[in-house]
This record gives C-alpha cells, sequence and structure tokens, in this order.
C-alpha cells in the first residue's frame, strides 16, 4: 500500500477558516461594483440576489470563497458588475453581520434594507402582529368550562 505524503485529510482542510474570527477592515465599494442583498441560493455556486441599484442579478460566486464562505438568503454581499451582461454579476465579498450594520449606518445601503431576515423582503409592515397568536379569556369564561 502506498504511503500517504499529505499533510492530512478532509479534518485539517475544514480547520482552515478560524482566522475568519478576526476583525477586518470594512470595505466599500467601488467603481464596477454594487451592494446586493442575497434572495436565493441556486446550486452550482450560483445565487439571486437583489442589487441596491434595483436589480436582480444571477451572481456567481468566485472560487476563491467556494466552500470556504458560506451564503446564505438575506445576506448582504459585494458583487462585481460585468460590462457586457448587466443580469449577470460576481460575489467578490461576503459581509458579516456586524459589518452589514456599519455599511447602513454609514448610510452605504438604504434603510429599506432589511438585515437580519433569513429571506429578503419575507414580511410586510403590516404582517408584524402575526406572532400574536394567543386568545385572552376572563374568570367568567374560566368558570363556564
Amino acid at each position: 500500500m502506498p504511503k500517504n505524503k499529505g499533510k492530512g485529510g478532509k479534518n485539517r482542510k475544514r480547520g482552515k477558516n478560524e482566522a475568519d474570527d478576526e476583525k477586518r477592515e470594512l470595505v466599500f465599494k467601488e467603481d464596477g461594483q454594487e451592494y446586493a442583498q442575497v434572495l436565493r441560493m441556486l446550486g452550482n455556486g450560483r445565487c439571486e440576489a437583489m442589487c441596491i441599484d434595483g436589480t436582480k442579478r444571477l451572481c456567481h460566486i468566485r472560487g476563491k470563497m467556494h466552500k470556504k464562505v458560506w451564503i446564505a438568503a438575506g445576506d448582504i454581499v459585494l458583487v462585481g458588475l460585468r460590462d457586457y451582461q448587466d443580469d449577470k454579476a460576481d460575489v467578490i465579498l461576503k459581509y458579516m453581520p456586524d459589518e452589514a450594520r456599519l455599511l447602513k449606518a454609514y448610510g452605504e445601503l438604504p434603510d429599506s434594507t432589511r438585515l437580519n431576515e433569513g429571506i429578503a423582503g419575507g414580511l410586510d409592515e403590516e404582517d408584524e402582529g402575526a406572532g400574536d397568536d394567543y386568545i385572552e379569556f376572563e374568570d367568567e369564561d374560566i368558570d363556564k368550562i
């Protein structure tokens, strides 16, 4: 049987992401880039995202982030726009939740952007009281039962 010449298996590769917890410098958009909120994941390294300029784009997750940075619906990402395809973009960076709150505080993201929802634009304002699904009984009602 041949001797293994590598440095380890999949558990070693899994542990590489631990240095990501450190504070990193906040990256702002440049020309040719746009902020976007992920609407849904499509598989195969792609996702559908609503850009801040109001355009829904099909985004491709770049190879450096693929299987290393996990992106879910509702995440704020920085996408690179394509010169030749306006309906497609490339995900450059995923913002952590605290970085997304900072972007909103700096005015980079509009106030209508919802940061902590799982799916962008899932609830409307009139649906917020939908969690109050309990019934109050008065003492007289309980005595009749």
